[in-house]
């Protein structure tokens, strides 16, 4: 991977940040030749900061460090695109995101299932994902198949509304099930793909 430091006066180059699972952009920073062999080195993003005046690495006080995934260069060989897994917010003011929430709504499934792969970490007592996994995959199993029921019985009445939560109840669990089963909403994206393509 070339990348050119020199076409920029302070020898530093744009690294994007991207959420390796949901691709979402988390943030923007700069690096220069040794950041880059850090974050190399370490597994955790690491900057140059133009205001400290030298290498920092995301979270080195929060806790709320960038795993490393990959590093790709565009086509000018001056801006990086940094794949990495957050561990907690990224942005100082608490959010996931240094970019607007609305953001979120173009891949919320994606974002969706990074939340509930995070909850399930969480203690049972503060999570309800938790506790459903806590129960085992038959019981996830159990809840598809109640709120799929759920949804066949709003879809013979005329209440639109209840009809949709029901949707989104199936939905969400859904998404459970395939995370309890190792798998995850792209997989089944690639069958259906698969599918169409024949």
């Amino acid at each position: 991977m070339k990348i050119d430091f020199a076409k920029y006066a302070d020898g530093l180059v744009p690294a994007i940040v991207q959420d390796f699972h949901t691709h979402t952009v988390l943030m923007l920073g700069f690096m220069d030749q040794a950041a880059l062999d850090k974050t190399e080195q370490t597994g955790k993003v690491t900057f140059y900061s133009r205001t400290k005046k030298r290498l920092w690495t995301k979270g080195e006080e929060s806790g709320n460090f960038l795993e490393l995934k990959s590093i790709t260069v565009d086509c000018d060989n001056d801006t990086l695109l940094v794949k990495a897994h957050p561990v907690g917010p990224v942005c100082h003011t608490g959010a996931d995101t240094c970019f607007s929430e609305k953001n979120r709504n173009d891949n919320f499934l994606l974002y969706l299932e990074e939340i509930i792969r995070l909850r399930k970490l969480a203690t049972p007592e503060e999570s309800y994902v938790a506790r459903l996994f806590g129960k085992g995959l038959n019981k996830i199993a159990q809840k598809v198949g109640e709120e799929a029921v759920e949804l066949v019985i709003e879809a013979k009445d005329n209440d639109d509304d209840l009809f949709l939560n029901e949707a989104a109840d199936l939905l969400f669990h859904y998404l459970l099930l395939l995370n309890a089963k190792g798998h995850n909403l792209q997989a089944v994206i690639e069958v259906l793909q698969k599918r169409h393509s024949k």
